[in-house]
């Protein structure tokens, strides 16, 4: 039995007959018609409402009208470029209008009625949270090594200007993407030291790592992190993030009553990572050892190696 809802018999005893086609309209434009049948069970002379049906319908006028906010981000200059919220349907008030035209007098066209979502990073507080340094590591790679260099400059364009709001969590692998050659991406068949890569995407591990090091010392709670089962050299021994898009992952989480903002660059054989918040946080720093500054010597894998992180 199909469930439905039942009017009040004295409400409707002088129904109306109205024009079968209802428009719905989104800022005087049609997006979708509607047969009002479709949506009625006529019975004893009195309009009920297909809940089922109704249900399909509401869906998919909100699907339709639906748009996701924007956040505020920086563009490549370091300017702020401003949010735009989005909208969703009004599901009540569209209930209430639907549901009176469908079974009362009402007119053939009905404006959807939306709902302002708006973004939870604007403008003034990304201005707010780069103004304090609270953490900061860099590592280094030789930048000759062209498929590993352009693989970790990838990798940290994308952490760049991340914001991690107060108690989100944020997740290297999610945030960076499966690594793969479609999305530029390339074989890295190099180890550090002994460290062997795997394949494509290898490098961005130094990424991960020195993120790592940049929000402990910033005295971020880190959730989840694995070490590399053989010794890197670009951090000290027992300081390194080892990441996987089908194994590890890296994952910290901002304890702080402040968002967070990652700024994250590769340059000249340099990666760095830097960690700001606003001048109102309260963080308890960590002393976190650094790296040294003598180029780490890289040596060749061979092709029928097994790749390993």
């Amino acid at each position: 039995m199909k469930l439905i809802w039942m009017v009040g018999l004295l409400l409707f005893t002088q129904h109306v007959n109205l024009p079968n086609n209802l428009h719905i309209n989104q800022q005087d434009k049609t997006i979708t018609t509607v047969n009002r049948s479709d949506l009625r069970i006529p019975s004893l002379g009195v309009p009920m409402i297909d809940i089922n049906k109704y249900n399909q319908f509401i869906n998919k006028i909100d699907r339709q009208i639906y748009r996701a906010p924007v956040n505020a981000w920086f563009n490549d200059q370091g300017n702020i470029v401003s949010e735009k919220p989005g909208f969703k349907l009004n599901r009540e008030a569209f209930k209430n209008l639907l549901y009176n035209n469908l079974l009362g007098n009402g007119p053939s066209t009905i404006e959807v009625p939306r709902q302002t979502i708006y973004p939870k990073i604007d403008s003034e507080l990304l201005s707010r949270i780069r103004e304090k340094q609270i953490g900061q590591y860099v590592t280094y790679f030789n930048p000759n090594n062209r498929n590993r260099t352009d693989n970790i400059s990838l990798a940290a364009d994308a952490i760049n200007n991340y914001v991690v709001l107060p108690n989100a969590t944020f997740s290297f692998n999610k945030v960076v993407g499966m690594r793969t050659i479609q999305r530029g991406y390339k074989r890295a068949p190099v180890i550090v030291k002994g460290e062997l890569s795997e394949g494509v995407g290898g490098g961005i591990c130094q990424v991960s790592s020195t993120l790592f090091n940049a929000v402990d010392r910033a005295g971020l709670q880190i959730v989840q992190r694995y070490s590399h089962s053989k010794r890197v050299p670009y951090v000290p021994p027992g300081r390194d993030a080892t990441v996987s898009w089908y194994g590890p992952d890296f994952r910290f989480q901002n304890k702080y009553n402040e968002p967070i903002l990652i700024k994250a660059k590769a340059l000249g054989g340099s990666m760095i990572v830097t960690i700001y918040s606003s001048d109102l946080i309260k963080n308890t720093p960590r002393k976190v050892p650094s790296v040294s500054y003598q180029l780490p010597k890289e040596v060749t894998v061979e092709p029928n190696a097994q790749n390993i992180r």
